[in-house]
């Protein structure tokens, strides 16, 4: 007779594919749900910044066609100023007095300096 010797194991290989299943499913879970959080926390800051510059766009966009209004508002105004009946006023409201005769200063010809090449 041969004799043979055997090792028993405390429990047999088809409880410990079951345990170890068991105990990567601990570790999974877990992870899992930590993962899940650290994504729903991004998101929630990703939202609010897409939210803030919508704001921060309809603001801009708000103010710019206030300013395009009062550009226009200014060209007429501008527009109205320098009209002819405006300047003679302002002229007649700066004191100038009419200039009656008109001389010019003749200049000899021969003392005006010229380069020559």
């Amino acid at each position: 007779m041969n004799n043979v010797l055997t090792l028993n194991f405390p429990f047999s290989m088809g409880q410990s594919i079951i345990l170890r299943r068991r105990s990567s499913l601990r570790f999974f879970w877990p992870i899992s749900l930590l993962l899940i959080g650290v994504l729903l926390v991004l998101y929630i800051f990703q939202i609010n910044s897409t939210i803030q510059q919508t704001y921060t766009f309809q603001n801009y966009d708000k103010k710019l066609g206030e300013l395009r209004a009062e550009s226009e508002n200014l060209d007429v105004y501008a527009a109205k100023s320098v009209s002819l009946e405006n300047l003679e006023k302002l002229v007649q409201n700066l004191n100038y007095e009419k200039s009656e005769k008109i001389t010019y200063i003749q200049v000899p010809e021969s003392q005006v300096v010229t380069k020559t090449k």
